[in-house]
Protein backbone atom coordinates (compact mmCIF):
# COMPACT_ATOMS: atom_id res chain seq x y z
CA UNK A 1 0.00 0.00 0.00
CA UNK A 2 0.98 3.18 -0.89
CA UNK A 3 1.21 6.11 1.37
CA UNK A 4 -1.45 8.28 -0.71
CA UNK A 5 -3.94 5.44 -0.04
CA UNK A 6 -6.28 4.54 2.88
CA UNK A 7 -8.84 2.09 3.64
CA UNK A 8 -12.36 3.56 3.87
CA UNK A 9 -14.54 1.46 6.77
CA UNK A 10 -15.67 -0.57 4.47
CA UNK A 11 -12.75 -1.70 3.49
CA UNK A 12 -12.46 -0.45 0.11
CA UNK A 13 -10.12 2.27 -1.11
CA UNK A 14 -10.41 6.19 0.22
CA UNK A 15 -8.69 9.63 -0.89
CA UNK A 16 -6.16 9.29 -3.78
CA UNK A 17 -7.03 5.12 -4.98
CA UNK A 18 -11.19 6.07 -5.17
CA UNK A 19 -10.25 9.77 -7.27
CA UNK A 20 -10.47 12.01 -4.12
CA UNK A 21 -7.38 14.56 -3.38
CA UNK A 22 -3.91 13.22 -2.40
CA UNK A 23 -2.92 13.01 0.91
CA UNK A 24 -0.80 15.91 2.62
CA UNK A 25 1.93 15.89 4.93
CA UNK A 26 4.98 14.16 5.48
CA UNK A 27 7.01 11.27 7.17
CA UNK A 28 9.73 12.36 9.80
CA UNK A 29 11.92 9.44 11.18
CA UNK A 30 13.36 10.45 14.18
CA UNK A 31 17.30 10.01 14.80
CA UNK A 32 16.63 7.40 17.85
CA UNK A 33 14.91 5.27 14.94
CA UNK A 34 18.42 5.69 12.65
CA UNK A 35 20.27 5.37 15.59
CA UNK A 36 18.80 1.39 16.96
CA UNK A 37 18.78 0.49 13.27
CA UNK A 38 22.52 1.24 13.09
CA UNK A 39 23.00 -0.38 16.50
CA UNK A 40 21.79 -3.35 15.22
CA UNK A 41 23.18 -3.32 11.53
CA UNK A 42 26.66 -2.57 12.77
CA UNK A 43 26.80 -4.97 15.35
CA UNK A 44 25.69 -7.60 13.11
CA UNK A 45 28.22 -6.12 9.96
CA UNK A 46 31.03 -6.49 12.83
CA UNK A 47 29.91 -9.48 14.78
CA UNK A 48 29.75 -7.89 18.09
CA UNK A 49 26.54 -7.86 20.90
CA UNK A 50 24.74 -4.92 20.32
CA UNK A 51 25.24 -3.73 23.69
CA UNK A 52 28.80 -3.34 22.74
CA UNK A 53 27.95 -0.72 20.08
CA UNK A 54 27.89 2.56 20.84
CA UNK A 55 26.57 5.17 17.75
CA UNK A 56 25.94 8.41 17.29
CA UNK A 57 23.67 9.42 14.20
CA UNK A 58 23.46 13.07 12.40
CA UNK A 59 20.97 14.34 10.35
CA UNK A 60 22.12 16.60 7.33
CA UNK A 61 20.15 17.67 4.17
CA UNK A 62 23.25 16.17 2.32
CA UNK A 63 22.59 12.85 4.38
CA UNK A 64 23.75 10.67 7.31
CA UNK A 65 26.87 11.29 9.48
CA UNK A 66 27.16 8.54 11.85
CA UNK A 67 29.67 8.18 14.72
CA UNK A 68 30.50 4.41 15.72
CA UNK A 69 32.51 2.94 19.06
CA UNK A 70 32.90 -0.83 19.56
CA UNK A 71 35.48 -3.59 19.94
CA UNK A 72 36.79 -5.06 17.19
CA UNK A 73 36.62 -9.19 17.27
CA UNK A 74 40.13 -10.45 17.03
CA UNK A 75 40.98 -14.50 16.87
CA UNK A 76 42.22 -16.16 19.87
CA UNK A 77 46.19 -15.21 20.35
CA UNK A 78 46.35 -19.37 20.59
CA UNK A 79 45.38 -19.85 17.06
CA UNK A 80 48.42 -18.63 14.72
CA UNK A 81 46.80 -19.75 11.85
CA UNK A 82 44.40 -17.24 12.11
CA UNK A 83 46.25 -14.45 13.24
CA UNK A 84 48.56 -15.03 10.37
CA UNK A 85 45.82 -15.23 7.60
CA UNK A 86 43.86 -12.10 9.55
CA UNK A 87 44.44 -8.57 7.84
CA UNK A 88 45.89 -5.48 9.83
CA UNK A 89 43.53 -3.45 11.99
CA UNK A 90 43.78 -0.35 10.27
CA UNK A 91 42.82 -2.33 7.04
CA UNK A 92 39.97 -4.50 8.94
CA UNK A 93 38.59 -0.67 10.45
CA UNK A 94 38.99 1.10 6.50
CA UNK A 95 37.08 -2.33 5.23
CA UNK A 96 34.44 -2.03 8.18
CA UNK A 97 33.69 1.90 7.14
CA UNK A 98 33.09 0.97 3.51
CA UNK A 99 30.79 -1.94 4.34
CA UNK A 100 28.55 0.05 6.44
CA UNK A 101 28.12 3.06 4.39
CA UNK A 102 26.65 0.99 1.50
CA UNK A 103 24.82 -1.04 4.15
CA UNK A 104 23.64 1.54 6.22
CA UNK A 105 22.33 4.13 3.24
CA UNK A 106 20.66 0.83 1.81
CA UNK A 107 18.73 -0.05 5.08
CA UNK A 108 18.37 3.89 6.13
CA UNK A 109 17.21 4.88 2.44
CA UNK A 110 19.51 7.77 2.98
CA UNK A 111 22.92 8.56 1.68
CA UNK A 112 25.46 7.59 4.86
CA UNK A 113 27.79 10.33 3.97
CA UNK A 114 30.65 10.23 6.75
CA UNK A 115 31.27 7.36 9.43
CA UNK A 116 33.69 7.70 12.22
CA UNK A 117 34.52 4.75 13.62
CA UNK A 118 36.09 4.00 16.66
CA UNK A 119 37.39 0.85 18.17
CA UNK A 120 37.09 0.84 21.75
CA UNK A 121 39.03 -2.70 22.04
CA UNK A 122 39.21 -6.26 21.39
CA UNK A 123 36.99 -8.40 21.26
CA UNK A 124 37.28 -12.16 21.30
CA UNK A 125 34.84 -14.62 20.02
CA UNK A 126 33.66 -17.60 22.22
CA UNK A 127 34.29 -20.83 20.79
CA UNK A 128 31.46 -23.25 20.60
CA UNK A 129 32.03 -26.82 20.89
CA UNK A 130 29.62 -29.21 18.49
CA UNK A 131 27.95 -31.89 19.67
Amino acid sequence: MRVDQHLAPGGGPAGVAAGGGAVRGRIDVRERAYRTVTEQASATLIGVPRGDVKVDVAEHPAGIAVRIATPLPVPDLDDTAAIAEGMPVLDRARHLQEQLQERLSGILGREVTRITLTITGAAIPERRRVR
